[in-house]
């Protein structure tokens, strides 16, 4: 397979290694892109661990709570002057708010009446593109509850109130203290906007990324040339460490590195003052995973001289 300026160019951007051992991953792995990022990083030579895509979405993060019950919602925009806008605001902490009282599944929050009207939401995101005049959808949704406890939220550079570019939902489940079990809950949400992890403990990470890791440790390991036993004991060690960085419960607690979540958690029970559980989160980025693709302004200003 011929291997590409552009090819070499986006292994670069997501991996930061030079340009000559980019294209030297891409001919050994017959310009499979992921097979590159595993082949530089099995070399040592990647400095990044995985990809990181481009936000090509404006908009925001709406985020609305009911006790036991809240949801989080993306309602996207094509400018963030858009996304300033009061009348694009309000839009969208009215989605939100709809959303409770729906499955929190964005068929349903589409379907439902929006607030004051007879329309659908659905019906009023199109009619707001038609007065603004800017592409504008419900992209995704989320909702999480508990039989007892709280579902606690975060909003990080909030804009206004429930609104920002980044929403954390964690749902608590404990018969004790609401107030103390909604703090700590604050705190966890917090912690996860700041740390992105990957599951709530290690049976939530999916089985193929953790092969995948075994397989590049494996390959790091070997490259030291020492016996297979060793190896193996060097290979659970990493599995540890990476379970540290992307298991929730495993993870060093922002709010005091000396403690793992877990051990916050255990702590945090003595003002709650009954047993607590974290049982699940989500995390909602402002156009995580939507890429659009980049203009080469200089490019476009020799084009157009060029039919002068």
């Amino acid at each position: 397979m011929a291997i590409s300026a552009a090819m070499v160019k986006e292994l670069r951007e997501k991996t930061g290694a030079g340009m000559m051992d980019c294209k030297t991953a891409l001919n050994e792995t017959n310009g499979d892109m992921d097979a590159a990022i595993d082949w530089l990083r099995k070399k040592g030579i990647s400095k990044a661990d995985k990809k990181s895509g481009r936000t090509a979405a404006e908009g925001l993060i709406g985020v609305a709570a009911d006790g036991p019950k809240a949801v989080v919602v993306e309602v996207n925009s094509e400018t963030d002057f858009v996304a300033r806008n009061e009348a694009f605001q309000s839009l969208v902490k009215d989605v939100a708010q709809v959303a409770l009282s729906t499955d929190g599944s964005v068929e349903a929050i589409s379907a439902a009446t929006y607030p004051g009207s007879e329309k659908s939401v659905n019906d009023t995101i199109r009619d707001a593109v038609a007065t603004i005049g800017e592409n504008m959808n419900l992209r995704r949704a989320a909702m999480l509850s508990v039989g007892e406890g709280v579902v606690a939220t975060y909003i990080h550079n909030q804009v206004a109130d429930g609104l920002g570019k980044l929403g954390v939902l964690v749902a608590m489940e404990s018969a004790g203290d609401k107030a103390a079990l909604t703090q700590f809950g604050r705190q966890v949400a917090m912690h996860v906007a700041a740390t992105n992890p990957q599951g709530l403990s290690a049976d939530d990470i999916d089985p193929a990324i953790v092969e995948r890791e075994k397989a590049i440790f494996s390959d790091q390991a070997r490259q030291s040339g020492k016996p297979e036993n060793i190896i193996e004991k060097m290979v659970e060690g990493r599995l540890r460490k990476f379970y540290e960085e992307v298991v929730l419960l495993k993870q060093a607690f922002v709010i005091n590195p000396d403690l793992t979540v877990e051990k916050a958690l255990a702590e945090a029970e003595k003002e709650i003052g009954a047993p607590a559980k974290i049982t699940a989160f989500v995390r909602f980025a402002l156009g995580e995973g939507v890429e659009r693709e980049e203009s080469d302004f200089a490019a476009e200003v020799a084009a157009a001289a060029g039919k002068r």
